[in-house]
């Protein structure tokens, strides 16, 4: 195992994360329409019930022909008429708007560093929080989709090489097209139709995670219940990340089948089935080791957004997507960092296991 390798990528991480950081604010910069100027168009219309946001009571003040409500330090607004350039100001004060965005970046990667990701704008709650809060329903899709994948996809892939042009690999390779075209949300809607009560059965729940019995039920039974829920949610994750990674592992195998190396194992008598597991499942399954992190991160955090819109699961997913909306920049850079951070220890724990599946690579022939 070469040490030096891994400890240059390790110090490689706080590097990479500055500059996605880096790049990520100053797109932020560029674009139209900042959480103020969202603010401002809410309270100018009036739209404001669902947007709570944490004012002091001088910016409470400024709202002219409207009505306030304040609860212990947050106070929503109803029914703004007109704003002031003072309201302005003050809600830039209180965003944090009013200072230079190289300080406003400095302070950021500062507290970053710290785990401080501060509160989300429009709701009383830091993003450790929100984020704890979600996690388990991303977890669960990610997690279970991910590994399903690989259970199925490298056993079909193996097969599908070991009998290449076979009729077992043409309708394989047939029912794989098809299920990669299938949107992951047009699936999930059909198995809502046909078996969530849409209009044939009633087999399993059409949301949420669990029942709302679900503490009156005994141990067995949560884990029940839990499995239960998921079913539907991570068949539609699955399916369309069969066809990648099968075809990924037949040609693998298949590069593997035609390699001096085999030959010579055949010449010497070994069997088929010693030759495939022994020899070459080493090899081949080095290129898909490699992807495994990026895909759980995906089915984590970007994979699953419109699957827990149709199911009613409040994750991660949901979570980035409505902040980009709501322009809610705590919470979008919070789990930037946080995504990005867990995305380059992933890809790091990948080329350790890339040591431990063959010994005999060394990352300095690798990088040359």
């Amino acid at each position: 195992m070469n040490k030096a390798y891994f400890i240059k990528r390790l110090l490689l991480i706080p590097i990479t994360l500055f500059g996605i950081m880096s790049l990520n604010f100053l797109f932020v910069q560029l674009a139209p329409g900042g959480p103020v100027e969202q603010m401002m168009i809410k309270l100018e219309s009036g739209n404001i019930n669902n947007a709570t946001m944490r004012l002091s009571g001088a910016a409470a003040g400024m709202m002219e022909g409207g009505s306030t409500a304040q609860t212990g330090h947050m106070t929503k607004y109803r029914g703004a008429q007109g704003l002031q350039q003072e309201l302005r100001q003050e809600l830039e004060k209180q965003f944090g708007f009013d200072k230079p965005p190289l300080t406003r970046f400095l302070m950021m990667i500062k507290n970053y560093v710290l785990f401080d990701f501060g509160k989300s704008f429009y709701q009383d709650k830091t993003v450790l929080q929100l984020v704890r809060e979600k996690m388990p329903v991303s977890i669960s899709l990610g997690v279970f989709s991910t590994l399903l994948i690989y259970l199925i996809s490298i056993p079909l892939g193996i097969k599908k090489a070991v009998t290449a042009g076979s009729r077992f690999d043409k309708t394989t390779s047939w029912l794989l097209t098809v299920s990669y075209a299938i949107p992951s949300f047009l699936l999930a809607i059909f198995l809502i139709i046909v078996f969530a009560g849409g209009r044939y059965f009633s087999w399993f729940p059409l949301r949420g995670l669990t029942s709302d019995n679900w503490t009156e039920l005994s141990g067995m039974g949560k884990i029940g219940d839990y499995l239960w829920h998921i079913v539907l949610p991570v068949i539609s994750m699955t399916v369309g990340g069969l066809a990648g990674l099968s075809f990924l592992t037949k040609n693998a195998f298949l590069d593997e089948l035609g390699k001096a190396y085999v030959r010579t194992a055949k010449a010497k008598g070994l069997g088929p089935k010693a030759i495939l597991y022994h020899h070459i499942f080493r090899n081949a399954m080095l290129i898909v080791i490699a992807g495994f992190p990026a895909m759980l991160v995906s089915m984590l955090f970007t994979g699953s957004v419109l699957i827990e819109v149709i199911f009613s699961l409040d994750g991660l997913g949901l979570l980035g997507f409505e902040a980009v909306q709501n322009r809610d920049y705590p919470v979008v850079f919070g789990t930037l960092y946080l995504f990005a951070l867990l995305g380059l220890v992933l890809n790091l724990i990948s080329d350790f296991i890339y040591t431990l599946v063959d010994p005999r690579i060394t990352f300095d022939k690798r990088r040359s």
